[in-house]
């Protein structure tokens, strides 16, 4: 399988960015992420199909929102959280606080923990 390509720090572009966060599934992983923890591909919950919840992945690590790590037939997803605060300033916490007040991205989680309702 293919390794993953991941925008340099000066290829990741505000646009990108912001176009990868447009979609509430994508602030929702990105909410999850948050806290700094790498996860497993299977850890993660979505109310869309695996190759759906796949492309959603694809769309953030493509932005450099996130990095992707392969092992084995296992994949792995971070936030790329210090880059992106190093790249743009502030706008990580921005995004996570308004998605938090507006409840944006609440029907992701983990696979281990039921749905909200």
């Amino acid at each position: 399988m293919k390794q993953a390509q991941h925008p340099d720090l000066g290829d990741m572009s505000l646009t990108g960015v912001m176009g990868a966060l447009s979609d509430p599934i994508r602030v929702g992983l990105v909410r999850l992420l948050a806290d700094g923890r790498e996860r497993g591909w299977g850890e993660l919950r979505a109310p869309v199909a695996k190759s759906t919840l796949s492309h959603h992945l694809r769309v953030l690590r493509d932005a450099g929102l996130t990095r992707t790590r392969q092992e084995g037939t296992r994949c792995y997803v971070e936030l790329r959280r210090a880059d992106l605060h190093e790249r743009f300033p502030g706008l990580l916490q921005a995004v996570l606080s308004a998605a938090e007040d507006e409840d944006v991205g609440s029907q992701v989680g983990l696979a281990d923990t039921p749905p909200p309702q």
